[in-house]
């Protein structure tokens, strides 16, 4: 048969496939999500995310040399404190987790890259992420704290400050307070567009940050909605976000893509910690190849639109990265 087109043309080879790809990725586009807890010698695995750790600052020179071997560079982290209070006072205490990690951190890698989550689930008895007026998150009152926190992880020694507790106006609420006090290059990441959902669960295990009654839908987005997307989206590009952020990242890459088209800011998703356990064990069980459904969910996430990828899967994908299994 004469054929003029033939499209296979282009995928005869793997030397040939790669030089064609569409989707270029990169290990400096990965951002590691970790957990620090109290306590001194702790190593702990997350029961519900196999390979995810609770680390104790003392151990951080472990995660350091983890981190380095694997290519990984960027960190999103986490703190899980022992005192639990209604206003999260752990939270923006100077000698906190978090604000002690990061220190430490910064001693053994200073070539790090620290971004920290602005916000008071972790940090609540309750379990909310706001302060509570009865049983409603009062979303004023805590823009406040929310503030104070970001300050706090600021002046510790974080690179980038990322609130993810989807209050209206804390991106405005929080690059205010970072000028004022000398800190207008610190960029915000905007958990612009984060919706209230399933894929959460394993997180919240790992963080000890479920609410005590009620859930989140009065703050975090139905599932449901594009255009509300695009709407927190915009408010927060003209608040002064620097970056915006998708989550969860699989079930919305249609939200990734028309953020993409909509706005020229840097885009992140969050593969989350559901999509993770998923994947592992369904690996366990011996339906998937782990390795390739790991290369392609990153892969379509990137394709959808996505410039960064906030993943737990971090370190391994910066090995399939070089390797050349994601182009």
């Amino acid at each position: 048969m004469k054929l003029t087109k033939r499209p296979r043309r282009l995928r005869s080879s793997e030397s040939l496939r790669k030089l064609v790809r569409e989707t270029r990725v990169s290990p400096e586009s990965l951002i590691y999500p970790v957990f620090f807890v109290e306590g001194e010698g702790v190593k702990r695995e997350i029961p519900s995310m196999p390979g995810q750790y609770h680390w104790s600052v003392d151990r951080a020179g472990e995660l350091v040399e983890l981190c380095r071997c694997a290519g990984v560079s960027r960190l999103l982290l986490f703190g899980i404190p022992d005192h639990k209070d209604g206003c999260a006072s752990a939270a923006f205490d100077p000698e906190g987790i978090i604000q002690r990690a990061m220190r430490a951190l910064k001693a053994l890698a200073p070539e790090f890259y620290l971004i920290t989550d602005v916000c008071m689930c972790e940090y609540t008895d309750h379990g909310h992420c706001g302060i509570l007026h009865g049983r409603e998150v009062d979303n004023d009152a805590t823009l406040e704290v929310l503030s104070r926190i970001a300050l706090s992880h600021v002046e510790a020694g974080a690179d980038m400050v990322a609130p993810s507790d989807m209050m209206d106006g804390r991106i405005a609420a929080i690059r205010t307070i970072l000028d004022e006090n000398g800190h207008e290059n610190t960029p915000i990441l905007s958990y612009a567009a984060k919706y209230a959902s399933a894929f959460y669960g394993p997180f919240r295990e790992a963080a000890g940050s479920a609410p005590a009654f009620g859930d989140r839908r009065g703050y975090q987005m139905d599932p449901h909605n594009v255009r509300e997307a695009l709407k927190e989206c915009a408010l927060d590009v003209e608040e002064g976000a620097d970056l915006l952020m998708v989550k969860p990242a699989l079930a919305y890459l249609d939200v990734i893509a028309k953020v993409k088209q909509r706005f020229d800011l840097p885009l992140c998703a969050y593969a989350v910690s559901g999509e993770y356990a998923m994947a592992k064990a369904a690996a366990a069980a011996g339906l998937i190849d782990e390795y390739r459904v790991m290369c392609e969910s990153a892969v379509a996430v990137y394709r959808a639109g996505a410039d960064l990828l906030i993943t737990y899967y971090a370190p391994e994908l910066a090995g399939a990265m070089r390797r050349g299994d994601l182009g």
